[in-house]
């Protein structure tokens, strides 16, 4: 049997008795639907986690107490930071859960010219929590026990400005295959377009900011699919995928 592992974002220790927050019980009742003596495991993002048992489930408090501490890790020893141009709905919400966890690092959503979705300073902030709510549960799906970090959205010119290590944009028209580059010896940080792709004088800006141009295979591949198959492919070389 599956047992639910759960995000509670504060102080965690063996033994203790944790009374969970309005939001986490309501979801560990209503939507976990686990209840008095249900097994679960928790953990708080710094690393390691704890089994636990609920000893309390109703509508006035949720409750677990905590097992012994439990070092295990699933993160990947190659850092990876994602630059992911905004999709629409569900194609981003793909895009963030399976890149968590293909173990990726960091993810920043970007406003590109061709981005299809316009966000104002509200709907902003509502997406983020919900693209951050989308990266905590597939951690909580994939066994990680520290969250990838979710930044705030921004515009591309500016992000490519603050990227270091090994630099790849995703390109169908690149000259570069994965096979051709050297190991890196830092963070991988990889750029993957828009539903519409990057227009022109953004692909000579990610040139000119030292990105190089990777091209996955003979097809054209969707954005969603395209970032996917290259932390994949770079999590086979050079993480633990291999």
């Amino acid at each position: 049997m599956r047992v639910s592992r759960f995000f509670l974002p504060q102080s965690l220790s063996p033994g203790a008795t944790v009374r969970l927050a309005d939001d986490s019980a309501h979801y560990l009742r209503t939507v976990l639907r686990l209840k008095k003596g249900s097994e679960l495991v928790v953990f708080n993002g710094e690393g390691g986690e704890y089994p636990a048992t609920v000893l309390e489930a109703h509508k006035e408090a949720v409750s677990v107490v905590l097992g012994a501490f439990n070092p295990r890790e699933a993160e990947s020893p190659l850092r990876t930071h994602l630059g992911l141009g905004i999709s629409r709905g569900e194609r981003m919400d793909l895009g963030i859960q399976k890149a968590v966890e293909l173990g990726v690092s960091t993810i920043t959503p970007l406003f590109t010219e061709r981005c299809v979705v316009r966000l104002d300073e509200a709907r902003q902030d509502l997406r983020l929590r919900h693209w951050r709510k989308v990266a905590q549960s597939a951690c909580e799906q994939c066994g990680r026990n520290r969250l990838a970090e979710l930044f705030e959205p921004m515009a591309l010119e500016d992000w490519l400005a603050r990227q270091a290590g090994l630099r790849l944009f995703l390109d169908p028209h690149g000259s570069k295959r994965l096979r051709e580059l050297p190991l890196p010896q830092g963070p991988v940080c990889l750029l993957a377009g828009p539903e519409g792709g990057f227009a022109e004088h953004e692909r000579a800006a990610a040139l000119q900011a030292g990105f190089t141009a990777l091209r996955l295979g003979p097809r054209v591949l969707r954005t969603e699919t395209a970032a996917l198959a290259a932390l994949a492919a770079i999590q086979a070389v050079w993480g633990d995928l291999g």
